[in-house]
């Protein structure tokens, strides 16, 4: 007897292997999908920008890479003793005006140059509850800690949603026709907006994302959200926070993702490369034994066997 909901998961295609590109981008959700891809060594470039929870910002990104749209003076300002943009995260705060603009611009590039060559493109999107700040008409992508009073409160409708999502799909395929698009709601609970109020935040996503996807057709989606809600739930599978998803659940998301979007070469690679890096991780007490170095050289020996086959694979 089954004890559970079992998440029916569909076969992903094209399959991501070693060689693959992809890029990330959306709520701190990619951030532990895209450490996985790290430590298993595939090629990716996760969030540039920092984290960004909602569609809006996300859009606006997208919009600046395919209009080859940098960032200017006028999108920066000076706050708390340091330069940011209320379309980036606080991760591109930089002490002047310059340094900011250098890194904002620097990440655009970077996007641009990397999407181009993309297999597969992951947006997980995280709310749709937005804040807008006085005088502008645009969803802040971080509010910087920013009085609260500065900003007003909204709730995307279905419809505006579903508007970024096709102006995201645009401006991607402005760039590369080719690359998969892949949409996952992240799991993570925003309860800071309220119980009910998260609630109806991811149906509002969730409506979105399948109404876009019915026209679609180089688009799919990832049930994160769902996996956690109707698959796992329960509070074990929870950080201390009860908010974030713990180390189990991840696991769990990452090895049906795993399982659903890469091909069996890499899969089988993937359990080679775990071993390789919890040994690199290792730190023995007796570094200068002849056990140790008898270790080191069949690590080295194994890392050579693999990087030969794959040149594409780097260990550092």
């Amino acid at each position: 007897m089954e004890f559970r909901t079992k998440v029916p998961v569909e076969e992903g295609s094209p399959k991501i292997n070693h060689s693959s590109g992809v890029f990330l981008i959306g709520s701190c959700f990619v951030e532990n999908i895209g450490a996985k891809l790290d430590w298993f060594k595939f090629r990716n470039l996760q969030n540039p920008t920092g984290i960004i929870f909602h569609p809006s910002p996300i859009r606006k990104f997208f919009q600046r890479l395919s209009n080859n749209e940098n960032f200017q003076k006028s999108d920066v300002f000076e706050f708390n003793e340091a330069w940011q943009t209320l379309e980036a995260h606080s991760d591109m705060r930089r002490q002047t005006e310059e340094e900011c603009l250098e890194a904002l611009n620097s990440s655009l590039e970077e996007s641009r140059e990397f999407i181009k060559n993309a297999s597969h493109i992951i947006i997980s999107l995280g709310t749709a509850w937005g804040y807008v700040y006085e005088g502008s008409q645009n969803i802040a992508a971080n509010c910087h800690k920013i009085p609260q009073k500065k900003f007003s409160k909204e709730l995307s409708s279905i419809n505006e949603i579903v508007t970024d999502l096709e102006v995201i799909s645009h401006s991607i395929n402005e760039f590369n026709k080719e690359a998969k698009i892949i949409f996952t709601i992240s799991p993570v609970r925003h309860l800071k907006d309220g119980v009910v109020e998260n609630q109806r935040s991811k149906a509002h996503l969730i409506s979105a994302v399948h109404q876009f996807l019915e026209s679609e057709i180089n688009a799919t989606y990832f049930p994160s959200y769902e996996i956690l809600m109707d698959e796992l739930r329960d509070y074990r599978f929870y950080a201390e926070d009860m908010l974030h998803p713990n180390s189990t659940a991840l696991n769990y998301i990452w090895e049906l993702f795993s399982k659903t979007w890469m091909n069996s070469k890499s899969l089988e690679m993937n359990q080679q490369i775990d071993k390789i890096q919890k040994g690199l991780s290792h730190r023995s007490r007796a570094e200068k034994s002849p056990k140790h170095k008898k270790f080191l050289t069949e690590l080295t020996r194994k890392i050579e066997e693999i990087q030969k086959k794959y040149p594409e694979i780097t260990f550092s």
